[in-house]
């Protein structure tokens, strides 16, 4: 077993954005992904996620209003809120989500 450096697995992955699942517990998946300064369309989903900026920052915008979340923040998104990601991030994103369910 060995502990995982997120800063560094997030810098090994070969785009911005895109998130990788680096485990599972209770039903929920774990995912880590860089950020880059481009702006993210808009997004909902049928479940909650949680954001947890482990460096740097990360810019939401939620019905209209921006929200900015630093270094060692959680953002809990309620299921259904629809939000986007507005230009100027950076740095590295843990995102604890819903395990998707095949149909």
């Amino acid at each position: 077993m060995k502990a995982i450096d997120l800063k560094e697995l997030a810098g090994t992955l070969s785009a911005a954005w895109q998130s990788t699942v680096i485990g599972t517990a209770g039903g929920a998946n774990i995912k880590v992904l860089r950020m880059d300064s481009a702006p993210r369309p808009n997004d909902v989903h049928n479940y909650a996620e949680a954001l947890v900026i482990v460096e740097g920052r990360l810019n939401l915008e939620l019905d209209g209003m921006l929200l900015a979340v630093g270094p060692g923040g959680i953002f809990i998104v309620p299921a259904g809120l629809s939000h986007a990601v507005a230009a100027g991030c950076y740095g590295t994103l843990l995102i604890v989500d819903a395990v998707e369910v095949a149909e």
